[in-house]
This record gives structure tokens, sequence and C-alpha cells, in this order.
């Protein structure tokens, strides 16, 4: 779904930019016949009243204005009452966030691997944790000895995880913020005055989301100012820091939680065996 809406953002955005080309192309195409004609009527004066020259008689139809070019021109006039000539900014912002989510979910997809490949210690930490006599001791020796391979963790697993964990909560605080801003129609529209001002186009304009300033910022082409819109409660009402434990809280509620292998259990997530539902 998300892809679709993201071809679909990109299919505007070339409509978008396609409009006024249409208008040039339909009535350039329309002032080449009129040019065309005007020469026709001079050459006829000159022939005429000169005796001078003739036509086969079927040239003036080559001046002709025929009913596809009127209604392709027509059809671009129409088509400019949507025209926005500094470009259309909540489109920007809106694809922002859906590359930024797909970078979101080819990090998840990183993640998900590894802690398929490390999630066995969830069964070495089950067993020691459940062990209380010196038999069930012994058998978490045994299981460790005999598996000693698939348990062990290497460094590069680490890496891959905790680069992963980095990668998720960066691409989604991206999304989330470009996502928030195109939502905010005040913000949007004073992020389009400073398009206008700077006198060049959302498109060429260049947004990037700042955790440290705790802000969404446009650059642009034309000049060295920045336009910014913060996301800390300073304006438009765009307050959307939440806290860790607010966090972990949704976190703990989503699909992809519960239906994982710390929420369910090992034998769940690999075997789905013992799962309760949900």
């Amino acid at each position: 779904m998300k892809k679709m809406i993201l071809s679909l953002l990109v299919l505007s955005s070339v409509a978008q930019s396609s409009e006024l080309d249409n208008l040039s192309d339909t009535s350039n195409a329309i002032v080449d016949q009129i040019d065309k004609g005007i020469k026709l009527v001079g050459a006829a004066q000159g022939y005429a009243y000169t005796g001078s020259g003739l036509s086969d008689g079927t040239v003036s139809s080559t001046a002709h204005i025929s009913a596809e070019q009127l209604q392709a021109y027509n059809n671009a006039l129409s088509g400019m009452s949507t025209y926005q000539a500094f470009g259309d900014l909540q489109t920007v912002l809106e694809e922002k966030a859906y590359t930024e989510l797909d970078m979101m979910d080819e990090a998840i997809n990183v993640f998900t691997e590894v802690v398929v490949d490390m999630i066995a210690v969830q069964e070495v930490a089950d067993m020691s944790e459940q062990a209380s006599s010196p038999q069930e001791e012994a058998d978490v020796q045994t299981f460790v000895e005999n598996n000693i391979e698939v348990l062990t963790i290497t460094q590069e697993e680490v890496e891959t995880y905790n680069t992963s964990m980095d990668d998720i909560e960066t691409h989604a605080n991206n999304a989330s913020a470009f996502l928030a801003v195109a939502g905010n129609k005040e913000a949007v529209e004073f992020l389009e005055q400073g398009v206008e001002n700077a006198n060049t186009t959302a498109e060429q304009t260049n947004i990037f989301y700042d955790a440290n300033a705790q802000w969404v910022t446009m650059g642009y082409n034309t000049t060295r100012n920045l336009t910014a819109v913060y996301l800390n409660g300073q304006n438009f009402g765009l307050d959307l820091y939440v806290t860790e434990a607010e966090v972990l809280a949704v976190g703990s509620e989503s699909e992809y939680y519960l239906t994982g292998p710390t929420s369910q259990s090992y034998d769940c997530f690999m075997y789905e065996t013992g799962c309760m539902e949900l």
C-alpha cells in the first residue's frame, strides 16, 4: 500500500511539472498555424494583386487549426487552474517521508534477519532461569555444550544488530517529521511562503529533519536563508517528542512485537508451536 501511495505521489509530481509543458506545446502549435496563415495571406495579396503566381488550391488547409489542436489547447488551459508555479510542497514532504519509510523497512528486514540468527540466546536464557535443581543445571550445561556453535553470537552479528537499530530509529523519525509537517496546513503554508520569497520551487529546495535542533528546515537554491518548522511545540502546534517509556509502551502493543519471540516464545517464533492467541 505504501509503495502504491508513493507511486501516486510521483505521478502527481510528474503531472504537476507537465502542466506548463502542455500549455506551452499546445499554444505554440496553434501559434505555428497562425504564423503560417499570416504568411499565406501575405502571399495571397502579393500574388493576387500582381497576377504573378497561383497555388494548387490546397495550401490554405495546411494552416488550418484542427479540432485536436483546439481541444488540446483548451484542455491545457483548464489544467492550469490547478497548476502551482512554486511547486507542490506537501507532495515533496510526503515523497521524502515515503523514501524514509522504504529505508526504514530495509533496516527492519536486516534487523529481523539478525535477530533470527541470534534468538537462540532466548532459549539459553529461559533454560538457565528455570533451572532449579542440580539435574536441570546439568541439562543446561549439556545443551550448551552440544549446541555451542549455534548459540555463539559473533561480533559481526552484534554490529549488524546495533547498526540496524540506529537506522530504524533515524528513518522512522525522519518519516514521522516529514509527514507531521505535511499534514499541518499552517506549517505547509509557512514553508510555501518561504519558497515564494526565494523565487524557486518546492522541488528545488533542500528539506531535512535535524534531531538536535528539533526542526524540519528548508534551504533554497537561490538564497542562503533557511525556513524552519519546530517539532517541539514552539509553533503550529507540532509537539511530537515522546519519552522512552512512551516509545516502549507503543512498541509493546505493536503487531511486530506481539508476534515476536520475546513476547511469544522461542518455539512459537521458530517452529510455530505453543503460540499464544493475540
